[in-house]
This record gives structure tokens, C-alpha cells and sequence, in this order.
């Protein structure tokens, strides 16, 4: 079975085919079209541009990736996301499914984040903690089969990649910002000793790790990080201390978020921890997580998907739709885009604890 998948929720315009022989699941292809040169000068998405730019690129993504394959199904992301990007890929979804007569898979968008970990073996044994931390979300999920996903914790405020996008912001970094401050935080240990600037005395607050639930907040590190700006420019030029503050924010965001999958880990004592999620390409996030991962009292595998798995695709989309019954295939008249599509959503079989 061939599965044509579709994913257009923010700025990335990207389709795939994927097949499922004998329960082997196979990417046959992944195309991406990003949209970065044109939100770069508005500091994040235009929300207006990205649906546009869809329109555009829809088809020739979709004919790049189909080639010479002939699908049986297809799957199509419908939320959460933009609403304008979200109705450019399930219309053409609609539109293709009727002009086929071949049935329709509704992916919701977490899912297909979660499923990135099956991209590659050994996928991850049951039951599961997987943290997805991307630009719109960050969540922790318990997952014990491919029917029962529980949502354990979900950001109160920002996600995490929202969180890096402002801060890159805040320091004059660019868009997007994951790249740009793991980058500058880089430069950190290089940085001048006559400024006496250190991530020690720059201590940023390493929200919600005090709590014993799962939830995440970022708005109040987001908050640290403007007034130590503020407060520090008064005495030195920005360029000069910008990569230690980048390098201790971004620390303070995997301390938090390493944190609280090491608290689901001892609770739960999963057989597998997964990482996934636009976030998840950075560097430091991986390898620290790896460590932390290792350094438990009981084994539990760890998977992170590729960089290229990690940001938003269609393969993932496609992935999904392959684990899902086939209970779940439908008609194109069945299939709407939601924005605002939450949890529990019995689309995706996730539910809440």
C-alpha cells in the first residue's frame, strides 16, 4: 500500500509518499519547500504569506513527490496550525481524494511528530515517553501501543521554539531563531574575559521544574532574558554579551525540558524515551538528553529522529497514517481542517491523563 502524505500547517510546503509492505514501512519519497527567505524580515511566520506561498508550491511539491508512484491513499495533516496554510492541504486532499476515488486519512499534526520516531530502526518499544517540543508546541506524552497515546503535560504559555524564536529577537539574532541562537551560543567560551559576563552569574530561572506535574512555561525565562538585556546593555554593547546569553537561555530551555522527561522517566520507567519536534535539531538538546537518558537507574532506549525528520515533512504525516487502522480511512466529505485541534482527539488516538 502506497500513501501520498500531506503537510502544509505552518510555513513548509511539503509532500511525501509512503509504503507499508507486510507492516515494513518504507519513504519512498520526502519533499520539502520552505518558506524561510520569506518570513525572515518579519522576524516569524506571516501567517497571510505562508497560505499564499502554499498555493504556489503545492503542486509541483506534491508531482516531485509522487514521480512515478501511484498512491492508494492519502493522508493529509488537519491541525493544529495555521488555518489559512491547514485549508490549502486539505482542500487539495479533498480535491484529489474525490478526483481518485481513493480514501482520505485526517493526521493530526502532534501525531505525525510522535510517528517521526518510527522513521527509522529500532523504533521505539512500549510503553513510551516521548517529548515533542517544536515552534507552536511542547508536550510530554506516555504512549503504550499505537491505540493509546496519554498527553502527561503541555507548555501553559509559549512552546519552547516559539520561546527561541522571540529571544533571537530580543538579542538581534534573526529568524529562525533555534539555529541562530544555538549558533551564537557557540561562540560563548570565546567570549571577551574583560566583560565578566558568565553563564554562572547569568543565571536564568529554569521554569516549572519545582512542580511535580508535567506541564512547561517559557514566558517567564522569555521575560529573565529581556530585562537582563536591558539592564546589561547599559554597561556593554549588545554584540559582546549576546552569545553568553544565548548560550545560558538556551541551556535554561534543555534543563527544563530534560527535566521533566527525566521525572516522566522515573515515574513511568518506559522501555523507549523519544525526541521529536523542530527543537529537537538542536544539537545540544540531543546529545544532553542522550546523557541524561544513559545515566537512569533502569534502561529505557533512547530515539531522536534525523534533522530533517525532526522539523516539519510530510513523510511523518505519512508514517502515521500507515500505523493508523484502517477504521480510520474516510471519505473526502469527512475531512476538515481545525486550528485549533486539542487533545483528546480521537482522530489521532490521543487522550488526556
Amino acid at each position: 500500500m502506497k500513501i501520498l502524505a500531506l503537510e502544509t500547517s505552518c510555513d513548509e510546503t511539503a509532500a511525501a509518499v509512503i509504503e507499508k509492505i507486510d507492516g515494513e514501512i518504507k519513504i519512498l519519497s520526502n519533499i520539502v519547500s520552505s518558506q524561510i527567505e520569506i518570513h525572515q524580515k518579519f522576524g516569524g511566520v506571516f501567517p497571510e504569506y505562508a497560505s499564499r506561498a502554499h498555493t504556489e508550491k503545492i503542486i509541483p511539491v506534491v508531482e516531485q513527490a509522487l514521480a512515478c508512484f501511484k498512491p492508494d491513499a492519502i493522508a493529509v495533516t488537519v491541525g493544529p496550525g495555521l488555518i489559512g496554510s491547514l485549508l490549502v492541504g486539505t482542500n487539495f486532499a479533498k480535491t484529489y481524494a474525490y478526483v481518485h476515488k481513493m480514501p482520505i486519512i485526517a493526521i493530526n499534526h502532534l501525531l505525525g511528530h510522535i510517528y517521526s520516531n518510527w522513521a527509522e530502526d529500532p523504533c521505539p518499544r512500549f510503553p513510551a515517553v516521548i517529548l515533542i517540543v517544536s515552534g507552536g508546541h511542547t508536550g510530554l506524552y506516555l504512549m503504550k501501543s499505537h491505540d493509546d497515546i496519554a498527553a502527561l503535560g503541555e507548555t501553559l504559555d509559549d512552546a519552547a521554539g516559539e520561546a527561541f524564536d522571540k529571544v533571537a529577537k530580543l538579542l538581534q539574532l534573526g529568524y529562525p531563531g533555534g539555529p541562530a541562537i544555538s549558533a551564537e551560543a557557540k561562540k560563548c567560551k570565546s567570549q571577551s574575559a574583560k566583560f565578566k559576563i558568565t553563564m554562572q552569574n547569568l543565571k536564568f530561572p529554569r521554569s516549572m521544574l519545582e512542580r511535580k506535574d508535567y506541564n512547561f512555561s517559557f514566558s517567564g525565562l522569555k521575560t529573565a532574558v529581556l530585562y537582563k538585556v536591558k539592564e546589561l546593555t547599559k554597561h556593554y554593547p549588545l554584540n559582546a554579551i549576546r552569545s553568553t546569553l544565548a548560550a545560558e537561555f538556551q541551556q535554561a530551555v534543555i534543563d527544563i525540558l530534560i527535566g521533566k522527561t527525566m521525572q516522566a522517566a522515573y515515574e513511568y520507567r518506559p522501555e523507549s524515551i523519544c525526541l521529536c519536534g523542530g527543537v529537537a535539531a538542536n544539537r545540544e538538546l540531543r546529545e544532553q538528553m542522550a546523557k541524561a537518558v544513559s545515566r537512569l537507574p533502569h534502561h529505557s532506549s533512547f530515539h531522536v529522529p534525523s534533522i530533517q525528520m525532526s522539523t516539519d515533512n510530510a513523510a511523518m504525516i505519512g508514517i502515521a497514517a500507515a500505523y493508523q487502522s484502517p477504521k480510520k480511512y474516510t471519505t473526502y466529505k469527512n475531512i476538515n481542517a481545525d486550528a485549533n485541534l486539542g487533545l483528546p482527539d480521537n482522530s489521532s488516538n490521543i487522550r488526556k491523563i
